[in-house]
């Protein structure tokens, strides 16, 4: 209030002195241009002055006003595109989170087609015209991101891959990622999305392939990396003895096997999974005496209870001495069960069967297995203890089927 005193005070203050200035001298102002003549007193040459200076200051904000005003009613004008822009993107985002897939694909494709940085709107759209089946727009909208931002070709690419992985296209995700592969040899993303296809399709030799690159370039984790190398050669030479020399299934399997395991560095073939892979092979090949020199020797390095385990199936050149061996494991490791079932089962192939009796009725004490139960059932069924035998192989069933507990029974369906 105090603020308003003072102004209206130094106005009239002003006006006062401007009164008194007119009063003593009024002034002359003359404008003379060709045949154009102004004179007045100074005093009204400065307020026409002040007066156009102010049609000028009311027309410009008429005219800003205007303007203004234009654009919010105008559905043309920038502000509003933009609004509608940003409407677009908001819904989209929305439509493809929740998946509404035909909005947020054309939500997104209207941000992207207005956006001067479009790529995930594009990107967006292709995955939703990818979940409604609609392949060929989702690829047409990839080509256009690619049109729009050439730059980022290898993001386009690494989803494209992706979108043709949902779609079943396995085919043409390998030829996508490989083709980025040739172009951006240690991109870690690449890298990765190749080697889990490669998992999917069971390619373990051209997993093994692609292995220096992944250590060389750390895509995974060492301990990771490590797990998985030694699953893909373990893979690879279970495929390797159903393979001849030329790749197909066949009777030459044995011969592509061995080569599979020579291929393998002399650390890789002293890893107990690895050894129990190529013995198995082995042995459902027939090389029995084979996979028992195998398995004895990697049992002598380091022991390991699932070799010992397959130990008791192979029948070596001499079972007095492989029953012998077996039984100098069991001085350092008297409590495995796997053990005890091997050597059960090796006195069962010398007619021991006292012997063999104890050592499965060992193993079923430290451990309840079935095969241990069906071992011992088969015993004691040739020694006429029929009904020991019969409760055996039931349990034996019981174990397995806790077993199979957690897989769901098949449909049935009618005639």
């Amino acid at each position: 209030m105090k603020r308003a005193y003072v102004i209206v005070f130094v106005l009239i203050v002003v006006a006062a002195l401007i009164g008194l200035a007119i009063s003593h001298h009024a002034g002359y102002v003359l404008i003379a241009y060709d045949t154009f003549r102004y004179e007045s007193s100074l005093w009204a040459a400065l307020a026409l002055l002040v007066a156009i200076g102010f049609i000028i200051w009311f027309v410009r904000g008429l005219i800003r006003l205007l303007t203004t005003s234009g654009g919010v009613v105008n559905p043309w004008s920038r502000r509003n595109r933009s609004r509608r822009v940003q409407i677009a993107i908001e819904q989209g985002q929305m439509d493809l989170a929740e998946g509404r897939w035909a909005s947020a694909q054309r939500h997104l494709h209207r941000a992207a087609e207005a956006d001067s940085q479009p790529l995930l709107y594009y990107l967006g759209a292709a995955r939703a015209a990818n979940e409604q089946g609609r392949y060929e727009e989702s690829d047409n909208l990839l080509e256009r991101a690619l049109e729009r931002q050439p730059q980022a070709e290898l993001a386009i690419a690494l989803n494209h891959a992706q979108l043709q992985l949902d779609r079943g296209d396995s085919e043409g995700a390998l030829a996508t990622l490989q083709a980025m592969q040739e172009r951006h040899p240690h991109n870690p993303q690449v890298l990765r999305q190749l080697q889990r296809l490669y998992r999917q399709r069971g390619e373990w030799s051209e997993l093994i392939r692609l292995m220096p690159e992944l250590r060389k370039d750390k895509v995974l984790p060492a301990q990771e990396l490590a797990e998985l190398e030694k699953r893909a050669w373990g893979e690879n030479l279970s495929l390797a003895a159903y393979r001849g020399a030329d790749g197909e299934a066949g009777a030459t399997g044995l011969p592509a096997l061995e080569n599979a395991w020579q291929q393998l560095s002399s650390a890789q073939r002293q890893e107990p999974a690895l050894v129990l892979a190529y013995a198995e092979q082995l042995r459902r090949h027939g090389a029995d005496v084979q996979a028992e020199e195998v398995l004895r020797n990697s049992l002598k390095r380091e022991y390991s209870s699932h070799l010992a385990r397959l130990y008791g199936l192979v029948r070596g050149s001499d079972p007095g001495k492989q029953l012998q061996t077996a039984e100098g494991w069991l001085k350092n490791h008297p409590d495995d069960p796997g053990l005890l079932l091997t050597l059960g089962r090796l006195c069962l192939q010398s007619s021991l069967w006292g012997k063999a009796r104890d050592y499965l009725e060992s193993s079923l004490r430290l451990q309840r297995n079935p095969e241990a139960c069906a071992e011992l059932a088969r015993l004691l069924g040739q020694l006429g203890e029929t009904d020991r035998s019969n409760q055996l192989f039931q349990e034996g069933l019981g174990l397995l089927d806790e077993r199979l507990l957690a897989r769901p029974l098949p449909a049935l369906t009618s005639v």
